[in-house]
This record gives C-alpha cells, sequence and structure tokens, in this order.
C-alpha cells in the first residue's frame, strides 16, 4: 500500500467541526421507523422462502429458494452490522439483543466476536498490524508481507487476483468457523448465551433443510445459499478499503484524515443503497458509525463539501471500477511474493 499525499489546509479540529455540523442537522438521531419496516419487508421475505421450500418439498426447485435466502441473509446481516453500532436503538441493550437475533440466531454468526473485530477495523482502517481486515491470511494487500511468502504460499499469492472472487464464495462457511471458535474460546462476552443461539440457529438450519430435501439436495441448497451469501457480503465489503493507500502517521493520527483517506464510497441511487446496505456510504459511515443508514446520503453532501473546501481527497467510484482498483492491487502485491 502507498502513502497518501497530504492534504492542506485542514483545521485541527476538522472533525469536531464536520461533526458539529452534521449533528445540528439531526443527522445522528435514530430512524425507528425506518428500521422497523426494514426488518419486517425482510423477516417477511424470509418467512416466504421457508414455506416455499415447504411447498417445493423433494423436488429440485428448492435451489432457486437458496439462491433467494442469499439475499436475505446478506440483508439480515446488514441488520446485525447496524445493530452493532448501535443505529437500530438509543439503549446499548437493546442493540446488543437484536444483535444476537439478526446475526447468532437467523445468520450462524457470534455477534460478540465480530463486533470486537470490527471495532479494531473503524479504529485503525487499512493498517496491516491492527486492522484484522487486512492482516495476512489466505490474501495479503501489503507487498512486505507478500515478500515473506515460500512455496505454496508464494505460488497462491502470485495468483490472487485471479482467486479473490472465487475464494468469496466460502467466505460464510468461514465466518460460520471463525464465530464457533470464538465461543469456544474463553474471553467473548455472554460466550455461554451465544453459544446457546448458535447451537439454536446451526440445529434449526439442518432440521429445515434435511426434512424439505434428499441428502443430495441438502448439500446442493447449502453450497448454493452459503456460497452465494458469501460471495455476496464479500462484494459487499470490498470496495470499501481494499487497494486504497496507507496514511502517514501524522494523518492516522487525525480521526478525520485516518476514516476518509482510507475509505472509498460507490456511487448509486436507492438500488445501490439497500443492495449493499448502506455500506457504499463508506465514508460517511467511518466518520459517524452510529449514524442510521438512510441518514448516510444526507450527511454524504456535507462531509463531501467539507473535504473539497479544505483539499482533503474524497474518493467515490463505481462498483465495478472498486473492484477493478482492489484486483490492481491484490495483483501488484502478489508480484512481490518469491
Amino acid at each position: 500500500m502507498s502513502l497518501i499525499d497530504e492534504p492542506r489546509g485542514l483545521p485541527r479540529n476538522g472533525y469536531a467541526e464536520l461533526a458539529a455540523e452534521v449533528r445540528g442537522l439531526g443527522l445522528l438521531g435514530r430512524r425507528p421507523g425506518y428500521y422497523s419496516r426494514t426488518t419486517a419487508v425482510i423477516l417477511l421475505a424470509l418467512g416466504v422462502l421457508v414455506a416455499l421450500m415447504f411447498v417445493l418439498r423433494g423436488s429440485w426447485w428448492l435451489m432457486l429458494p437458496a439462491v433467494g435466502l442469499a439475499g436475505v441473509s446478506a440483508q439480515i446481516g446488514f441488520l446485525a452490522h447496524d445493530a452493532g453500532h448501535r443505529q437500530l436503538a438509543r439503549r446499548v441493550g437493546r442493540n446488543r439483543l437484536l444483535g444476537y437475533l439478526f446475526a447468532n440466531v437467523l445468520t450462524g454468526l457470534s455477534y460478540g466476536w465480530w463486533v470486537d473485530k470490527h471495532n479494531a477495523h473503524h479504529a485503525h482502517p487499512n493498517d496491516v498490524d491492527s486492522d484484522p481486515d487486512v492482516r495476512p491470511g489466505i490474501l495479503v494487500w501489503d507487498p512486505e508481507n507478500a515478500a515473506t511468502r515460500h512455496g505454496a504460499g508464494a505460488w497462491l499469492t502470485r495468483r490472487q487476483a485471479w482467486l479473490f472472487f472465487p475464494l468469496l464464495l466460502l467466505e460464510a462457511f468461514n465466518l460460520h468457523v471463525s464465530s464457533v471458535l470464538a465461543v469456544l474460546r474463553p474471553g467473548l462476552r455472554n460466550r455461554a448465551l451465544e453459544a446457546v443461539l448458535l447451537t439454536l440457529h446451526f440445529v434449526g438450519y439442518a432440521v429445515l433443510v434435511l426434512s424439505t430435501m434428499t441428502w443430495l439436495q441438502a448439500i446442493a441448497f447449502v453450497a448454493i445459499h452459503q456460497g452465494l451469501l458469501g460471495l455476496y457480503l464479500g462484494c459487499a465489503f470490498a470496495p470499501n478499503h481494499k487497494g486504497m493507500a496507507l496514511p502517514t502517521a501524522e494523518q492516522a493520527a487525525d480521526p478525520l484524515l485516518r476514516q476518509v483517506l482510507t475509505s472509498r464510497n460507490v456511487r448509486g441511487g436507492p438500488v445501490v443503497d439497500y443492495v449493499l446496505g448502506g455500506l457504499n456510504y463508506q465514508i460517511e459511515h467511518h466518520l459517524f458509525p452510529s449514524m442510521p443508514r438512510p441518514n448516510l446520503r444526507l450527511a454524504q453532501l456535507v462531509v463531501r463539501r467539507y473535504c473539497e473546501a479544505n483539499g482533503v481527497v474524497y474518493t467515490e467510484s463505481t462498483a465495478i471500477a472498486s473492484y477493478r482498483e482492489a484486483l490492481r492491487h491484490l495483483n501488484v502485491v502478489g508480484g512481490h511474493a518469491l
């Protein structure tokens, strides 16, 4: 990752100044009506898909609900994300309860594990030492780490740009495994409760699948559902920071520059907003994590104007362009593998 040019003219209290303007417009206020309607629609869609599975019992047409269920599961995941940022309700406990429902019970993810991981990402975006989303793993986002790869690891790293999207098909499975491992290790808050809720999800999921289809159909159904869910989530999160440059130490110390310079927005209208769960407004989300999703579009006007007035680079592109940039970055980094 390269360093970012130093912006000029930004006030020392730039973030406080911007936050005061956003707060004055009421954009940090809760939107219970929006979230109630959104939740109702998603749960209705989930109920319809489950009912359809019983109607199509034993038929290979069940693979169609698997596709729909991937989309619904991703939308439920976005609600869990918003609960983790305390966007859904004023009280911390209520957000946590909703997070357990959306993450553990309905998606099969550990809410507490994910919140801890995601908070670390928000605190240090694109920092290879502190951001768990860009730490070396199967994929490597930093040339220095790529240069340490040898043998099979180096072979994989050199081809990581080509493998990026195929690997996303395994991301949902990876999240499930990581969640189970998290509740098995000491240290997770409400660990016993999360273990019970995860068990409820996996048992319920198995009963639903095995009571409506044959073993062969069940294997295909799970592969389609979980594969497309991982691909969907990966495509929603990938444009946000991947391929963006690293800030200097001075920029990283500034709360506004640390978030704006490492984030990328995705252009689009209401359809894109819904499909990406509001994550297409990544700059505004990182500046104001507790801001309700429907207010991000309104905050963008304020944030972009402020950045332009103060010489701060505000990155925005189409989804296709963002994927292209992420793949280009992966390819460049992969070239450093031995």
